[in-house]
């Protein structure tokens, strides 16, 4: 049930510096973070996000019909997370009962309280741009995948679901699978670099785990069985860096990638 990903590595050599993968701790693993390298004279020190503004500062001069739109959701944010926070209110926010400014205001404090989901966030735009032969840059995948935004709408969802707050997190859940067609409980723990290709009918239930470096096609269902086994329930756990297709109910899958 998992297609072995061997052949990527020499098929799509890696385009981004080894300093876009340091160790991005989450959910699912206590590993602790590796020091970040010295900042770059000049740059934040946030090698993604200082990439990512780069990226779109080329498209707003390159095409000047871009430039207020790169403006208002990339180049006048302070940082990937409060960007991040604005998009997806933007995009998820329901007029006349569910405010813009304050669903940003929400996305931005659940991923502040919770610095592992920003992390998580710049590991899934490295994996995008490493392992989608069709992503050109950072930027576009940021702006354009909803495979991605709906990623991100799930991490924010889970930190709230972490800090018991699961009427927030369930609405965006709700919200997330109808706008972007993919459907994430907000209790599933996922992993840092993700890559959701396409993303369209993607189910991952509540008690699903994937691990690291992950890529899930569409039309993927990650979910239990609902059986009990040893007094458990069946859940599907995603070993790191294997590549799951179709349904699997109760899984758990083998890591299939030759470090």
């Amino acid at each position: 049930m998992a297609a072995c990903v061997d052949k990527w590595p020499a098929a799509y050599p890696c385009r981004l510096p080894d300093k876009f993968y340091c160790a991005l701790p989450d959910c699912t693993t206590t590993d602790r973070p590796v020091a970040p390298a010295p900042a770059a004279s000049g740059s934040s020190g946030d090698y993604v996000w200082d990439a990512l503004r780069a990226e779109a500062q080329d498209d707003a001069d390159d095409e000047p019909l871009l430039r207020k739109f790169y403006h208002d959701l990339v180049l006048s944010r302070p940082s990937l997370e409060f960007a991040l926070a604005s998009l997806l209110a933007a995009k998820l926010c329901i007029p006349g009962a569910l405010p813009q400014d304050q669903l940003r205001d929400l996305l931005a404090g659940a991923l502040a309280a919770h610095p592992e989901a920003g992390r998580a966030a710049r590991a899934d735009l490295a994996a995008a741009r490493d392992r989608d032969p069709a992503c050109a840059k950072l930027v576009h995948c940021f702006l354009y995948y909803r495979g991605f935004l709906a990623l991100q709408a799930h991490r924010a969802a889970h930190a709230l679901w972490s800090d018991n707050r699961r009427a927030p997190a369930l609405l965006l859940q709700s919200r997330a699978s109808e706008v972007f067609g993919v459907d994430i409980h907000p209790g599933a723990r996922i992993g840092g670099g993700i890559l959701l290709d396409h993303a369209t009918g993607v189910v991952i239930g509540e008690k699903a785990v994937v691990g690291y470096g992950v890529s899930i096609l569409h039309a993927v269902t990650l979910g239990g069985t609902g059986k009990e086994s040893g007094g458990t329930t069946a859940k599907p756990i995603i070993g790191k860096k294997a590549e799951p297709q179709r349904e699997l109910p109760g899984v758990t899958m083998e890591q299939r990638w030759s470090d």
